[in-house]
Order: structure tokens, then sequence, then C-alpha cells
């Protein structure tokens, strides 16, 4: 019923001029008290709302919003980071918006920032970003604040300067899940271990926070037997790697292996399945083609979701409400930590959202 009604017939039912109906849905000019009452009791009865896709498709204005997120040909969890784009693209066509992509060097700081200063160039009215280098993101995100540029997070927040909206999960949650899924149904003491591949953990603060769960979750079991190690094996060459893990799989009290990043997570369970589980559980993160693959064998255990490709998505949805429409955002728009088993993995893989 409502999306058939229009303001004549408001205003026909309310019996006032249609300019009247049209100064009480904007709040503008004076009104008769008599007039009002009668038009906000028919509005509320109908449930009217004003067609504000036609007031977009009448402006003028083109609404251009920059996205900067890592190369999607380095990770494959930002390749489906791109088809959040390309979603939006087409859910938005019909609208005067510009959707410009710009893609850095997601191990190489100084990329993210030559691509930051492209960004700025542009002058863009929005930004969508993964602020996966601290430091750099910090000075980035601050000269926008000074251009009164509005931009909104994926993946991993920032504080200061805060964006007008952040998409993601709770990392410092997301730590502490992976730990107690490593650490259930597990009676004897031993090393649980947190692995970072490929990324520098010192320079990301999705994977700092991680590891801070990760370690609190042991912490507050209250007992001393149970011994977390980190392993940052950032920019290491691939046999440097496998020795490494080979070293880690060794070691007799290993229980289990947190994995922070998607890359990394296809090495270890590569590995894993080389050499054996031997009842060490495994624990990685999202729906990626190679941890399917593995969690279905059994190598992998759990898998956590971030769901990457949503994360874009809303993102730019409420990017572009806000622009197009002054729509609120939500400041916080917290994704559910989902664990992912080889029972309900369909379910996910068959999913609308997936």
């Amino acid at each position: 019923m409502t999306k058939h009604i229009t303001i004549r017939d408001i205003a026909k039912m309310a019996k006032v001029s249609v300019g009247t109906v049209d100064r009480v849905i904007h709040k503008r000019g004076e009104v008769a008290e008599e007039s009002y009452k009668k038009v906000v009791a028919i509005l509320e009865k109908t449930g009217y709302k004003p067609n504000l896709i036609a007031r977009a498709l009448v402006s003028s204005k083109s609404v251009k919003i920059a996205v900067l997120l890592p190369n999607p040909k380095q990770d494959e969890y930002w390749k489906l980071s791109v088809e959040g784009i390309d979603q939006a693209q087409q859910e938005w066509a019909q609208y005067s918006l510009e959707l410009t992509r710009y893609y850095f060097d997601l191990y190489k700081n100084e990329s993210f920032r030559s691509m930051a200063e492209k960004v700025l160039k542009s002058a863009p009215d929005g930004i969508i970003a993964a602020p996966v280098f601290t430091e750099e993101s910090v000075e980035f995100f601050t000269s926008c604040k000074e251009r009164n540029i509005p931009f909104v997070l994926v993946n991993s927040n920032l504080t200061s300067p805060s964006p007008l909206s952040f998409i993601g999960q709770d990392l410092y949650q997301s730590g502490m899940l992976g730990a107690e899924l490593l650490h259930q149904g597990q009676k004897k003491p031993g090393t649980y271990a947190i692995m970072h591949i490929y990324d520098d953990v010192h320079a990301s603060k999705y994977l700092s926070e991680k590891e801070k769960g990760f370690r609190d979750y042991f912490k507050e079991q209250g007992d001393k037997t149970y011994e977390v190690i980190s392993i940052d094996l950032n920019h290491t060459h691939t046999r440097t790697l496998e020795r490494e893990l080979m070293e880690l799989f060794s070691n007799p009290k290993l229980r289990g292996i947190l994995v922070t990043t998607s890359k990394g997570a296809q090495v270890v369970s590569k590995m894993l399945e080389k050499r054996g589980k031997n009842d060490i559980k495994l624990v990685a993160y999202d729906l990626l083609k190679s941890n399917i693959r593995h969690l279905r064998a059994g190598t992998i255990d759990f898998l956590i979701n971030q769901n990457s490709k949503r994360q874009t998505f809303i993102g730019i949805n409420q990017l572009t409400n806000h622009l197009l429409f002054r729509k609120k955002v939500v400041p916080n728009y917290l994704f559910p930590l989902e664990i992912v088993a080889r029972k309900n993995l369909q379910s996910y893989l068959d999913s609308v959202d997936h």
C-alpha cells in the first residue's frame, strides 16, 4: 500500500493543498495547527515515506566515493572484498554515484601512503578504506578530517581519528574466541600458538587486537601450565617458513594454533596436512577456497568467518546513504563472530550473504 501513495493522495485525504503536505513532510514553512495534525495523522496511518529515490534521481549532484583496499591479487580475502564493491556498484547503478578503486600493496606501507595521496588529490566526497598500516592510516585519516571528508573503515577500526562508521568484528573478542575453540576439550596442559604470517603484527592493529584477546583468554584460566607463544613470520622465505613451522609442529606439548591471516592459513594447513595433525587443533579465518578444502578434510577444525565481501558492501551502502540522503549511519556496525565447522559449512556456502 505504502509504495502507491503519493503526496497528492495525502493532500486529498487531509483536504489540504499539496504544498501544505510538502511543508509538513520537509518541516519548512508555516502550517496551520489543524491542518498539521490532519496531515501527520494520515502520514502515520498510511506509513508514507518521502520518495528519496526520485529526489536522488533528479539531483544533478554526483557523489564520488574512493575505495582504498589492499591489492586483491595478493590475497583472496581482499578479492572477496572486491566482490562487495561490485555488488554495491550494481545496487546503486541508477544513482549519481562514482566508485573509484585504489589498491595498495598489502605488504608495503609506502604503497599505502602513495595511494592515500592519490585519493586525497581526487577530492572524493567520501572514502571506504581498510586501515592495514596503523601509523600511515592515522596520518591519512587525520588529513581527511581536516578536509571534512567522511570515511568508513572496514576490517579494522581506529579510535583516533574516528571514522563515520566502522564495519567489521570485535577483533579482541575474535582472538578470545579463537583461543576458546582451541582450548575446548583439552584436558592436558600444553602450548598454544598464535601465528601472524606475511603481515607485521607491530604495524597492524587488527593483528595485535586478536593477539591480546588470545592471550587474555588463557590468563583468565588462571592456570600457569598453559604456555602461549606468538610467532611473527612476516616477509619470510618459503624454506625458512617451512623450517619454522616444522620446528613448531615437533613440539610435543603443542595443542593448538590460531592463524590470524588468511594467506598464512593456507601455508600452515598444507604443512600440517603433509606432516599429520597429531591432535594439533587449527583455527583459521574466512571462507576461502583453500580453507574450505582443509576444513572439509579435517586439517582445519574451525573457521571464524569475517565476511569481507559483506563488510565492504555494507560500508559503501552506509556511506552512500549518508551522502545522498543524509541518513544516519551506524557508528559501530559489528558483525557476529561466526564459527564455521564441517557440519554447518554448506549452510554458509548456500547463504545469499556469502
